[in-house]
């Protein structure tokens, strides 16, 4: 019982970071698919954004969508 009161307490902390994370990974993949070209394959930009959680829609919304 005493691991989950210490869990307990992290969870108000963790929902807000979870829910930005969620965000910008559906914010990121919305944009890549509306996008006609990014800058390399959209397939590769695809998994960046869902398995590099905060870094890979951060970098792809910087560096991989083509103007």
């Amino acid at each position: 019982m005493e691991n989950w009161e210490q869990f307990a307490q992290w969870i108000p902390l963790l929902v807000p970071i979870v829910l930005l994370q969620w965000g910008l990974m559906i914010f990121a993949l919305v944009d890549l698919a509306r996008r006609e070209r990014t800058r390399g394959p959209k397939w590769a930009w695809a998994l960046a954004i869902i398995c590099v959680n905060f870094i890979g829609p951060i970098v792809y919304l910087i560096v991989g969508r083509e103007e």
